[in-house]
Order: C-alpha cells, then sequence, then structure tokens
C-alpha cells in the first residue's frame, strides 16, 4: 500500500510493514509514479488542487483529512465509496486556546491596545474606571454568561478553560441534557437563552442545515453588550447581517477566526466593521498529534477493522 502525505505539515509517519511512505507537494499534480496510492492525507490542500485528485488518483480507498470539518472534502468529487475520516479531536486544544485568546481580547479590548501602539499612543478605553464585570460591557469573562453552540470536544475543552475564569457555561447541540457537566440546550431554546448571553461562541460546522445560522433573527435576540465569536465555518454566520448588526450597534462587537471567501477579500466591509477582530483561519492550524490518527486508521484498514472517524456520506 502507498500512503501520500502533505508537504503542508511536517509529519513523522511510522507506517506498519508494507507501506510505503511519500510526500506529496500539495500546490502540484500527483506525479505519474505515486498515481497508484490508495491513501492520502489531506491538510492544506487548495481547492483547485483538492478538486483534481479524483481523477488523479484513481486506485484511491482512503482518505485521512486532519481537519475537524471536511466539508470542502466533502464537496471535492471523490466517489462515495472512497472511506473519508475526519480529523475530529485534533484541534480540540488549539481551537479552544485560540478562542479563549479571542474572547479574552475582546473583553480587555487588546485589539484597541495593539492598535494604539502602532500610533505610539497611550489610550485608556471608556470603560476603564467603569465597575469589574459593569453589565453594559463585556470587561471580564468573570461571571460572563457564554453560550457555546457547536458543543462537542472544542467545545468542552473550552468550557474547562472559562470555568477555571469563572464564567457560566451553556451548551447548544442537537440533543438537551447535560455533557461534561454543562448544561446543553437545543437550537430551539435559543430565543430564551440569547437575550441573557454576553458571547455567543459559534462551532457550527458547515451543512446545509447551518448555513446561515447566524443571522438577523440570532443576532437581533442577543443583548447590546454581547459579542459573537466564529470559530466554525464561515459560512455559518450571515455575515451582512452581522456587519448591519456591528455597524447599528445593536451588538458589541465581533471576533472572526472564519468566513464564507477565504482568504478574505481586501475590499471586504468586515476588515473596517466597527468592533471586529480578525484572525485568518489560524485557530485549527495546529493539529495535535495526527500522526497517532494516522497510523491507528492505517492499522484498521489492513486489519479490515473500522476506522475512526468515519464521514457519513
Amino acid at each position: 500500500m502507498k500512503l501520500l502525505v502533505p508537504s503542508s505539515i511536517p509529519l513523522q509517519v511510522h507506517a506498519p510493514d508494507g507501506v510505503t511512505t511519500v510526500v506529496y507537494d500539495v500546490h502540484s499534480p500527483i506525479p505519474d509514479e505515486h498515481r497508484d496510492a490508495e491513501a492520502i492525507v489531506v491538510w492544506g490542500n487548495p481547492g483547485e488542487r483538492l478538486r483534481a485528485l479524483p481523477g488523479e488518483l484513481p486506485d484511491l480507498v482512503w482518505i485521512q483529512a486532519l481537519m475537524a470539518g471536511t466539508d470542502a472534502v466533502e464537496a471535492a468529487g471523490f466517489d462515495p465509496a472512497i472511506t473519508l475520516c475526519s480529523g475530529r479531536g485534533l484541534h480540540d486544544a488549539p481551537v479552544a486556546e485560540h478562542t479563549l485568546a479571542l474572547l479574552l481580547a475582546a473583553a480587555r479590548r487588546l485589539d484597541k491596545a495593539v492598535l494604539a501602539q502602532a500610533d505610539s499612543t497611550w489610550r485608556a478605553w471608556e470603560d476603564v474606571n467603569q465597575p469589574f464585570g459593569a453589565p453594559e460591557h463585556l470587561s471580564t469573562l468573570s461571571g460572563a454568561r457564554v453560550l457555546v453552540w457547536g458543543f462537542g470536544g472544542i467545545g468542552t475543552r473550552l468550557a474547562g478553560y472559562l470555568t477555571a475564569l469563572g464564567a457560566q457555561v451553556t451548551g447548544v447541540a442537537t440533543t438537551a441534557g447535560e455533557r461534561e457537566g454543562y448544561p446543553v440546550i437545543t437550537p430551539a431554546e435559543l430565543p430564551t437563552a440569547l437575550p441573557q448571553t454576553d458571547v455567543l461562541v459559534n462551532i457550527l460546522p458547515a451543512t446545509p442545515a447551518t448555513t446561515g445560522a447566524v443571522g438577523t433573527e440570532v443576532l437581533d435576540a442577543l443583548p447590546r453588550h454581547a459579542w459573537l465569536v466564529n470559530v466554525g465555518r464561515g459560512a455559518t454566520v450571515d455575515e451582512p447581517a452581522l456587519l448591519a448588526a456591528l455597524e447599528s450597534g445593536s451588538i458589541a462587537g465581533a471576533a472572526l477566526d472564519v468566513f464564507a471567501t477565504e482568504p478574505l477579500p481586501a475590499d471586504s466591509p468586515l476588515w473596517q466593521a466597527p468592533n471586529m477582530i480578525i484572525t485568518p483561519h489560524s485557530a485549527g492550524g495546529r493539529p495535535e498529534r495526527p500522526e497517532r490518527l494516522i497510523v491507528e486508521n492505517l492499522r484498521r484498514l489492513r486489519a479490515g477493522d473500522e476506522l475512526l472517524n468515519v464521514v457519513a456520506r
């Protein structure tokens, strides 16, 4: 068996006997001598190259994606008979930490501090003398009511970090109840929960059902001091509705790591939106020890066992 591993990330895959590992350039066509590969790892593949792979790899039986959300791979046109596995679990710590950083930046307005530093300006914020935790501003995570929509591995990891800082966390998932000790509500209960929310964290995957899920109705239900943080997928947020909410002041701000179009075009009005913090889809850019998943799934594939993180298509 031949396994192709991407050039976009350094991987030390100790493949079992009988498996040849070849590094391929994610920006170039697969060389003719390696088009007999039966397995491939994808990460950081440009869209046009990802869409070319089905025609270049006729013997493919298994795709191991290192990203948690495989929407781009699913849309690339691979034969549905090819087993696709996601990188679910590899990004729990990196994305949760990045999300926490965005939340702290929003609460402490580190974005303003960076701009002031660039201008060599010593600038105190308008809320600097407000009582700690004043309800009209998000100035601390202590006591903040955080709603995490998409309460899987990343959400529960984030919840632990937030709890340590004194936040009150509620998850939103398809099934209500309790998960890892946190209350979980369903999307049907959002109209009741959103008006009492200080921060809405969106970790939703991109599916037909979640397209534009965070739209006018959701944004209008949030209080004026609330922030939106999106580390899920850009397609899940109605960007024109978000821009309108920021410009009107109906919400206090937004911190976005993902966008409907990436890279975010230079002429996008989101760059200049008030109280906007932007990072370039970097939250999940460091999968945690992906080799373990690759090697385990290789072993399972060769043994005829069920693979981990199989994506239903």
